[in-house]
């Protein structure tokens, strides 16, 4: 069964250090292999997330302040449907 969530956004290509309009969940579909990287504003990262090949999905829980950035990926802001 797909997950199901609220879109919030619109779709952003190769995110460099975007907080996602302030999102708290944030949908990532790899475009290829990649590794997405959560940061905070001052930079010091939060963790990091690797995506074997295109395709491959994740939504992932961050702070607004906290920022995204993977070279190879379409992301989105969501919401959890409860």
């Amino acid at each position: 069964m797909a997950n199901t969530f609220i879109v919030k956004g619109a779709v952003i290509t190769n995110p460099s250090y975007d907080n996602v309009n302030n999102a708290h969940f944030v949908r990532v579909v790899a475009t290829g292999q990649t590794t997405v990287t959560v940061d905070d504003s001052d930079s010091s990262i939060v963790g990091t997330v690797y995506l074997h090949a295109a395709g491959d999905e994740v939504v992932l829980e961050k702070q607004i302040q906290q920022r995204i950035s993977c070279a190879a990926a379409k992301v989105s802001a969501v919401a959890p449907r409860s």
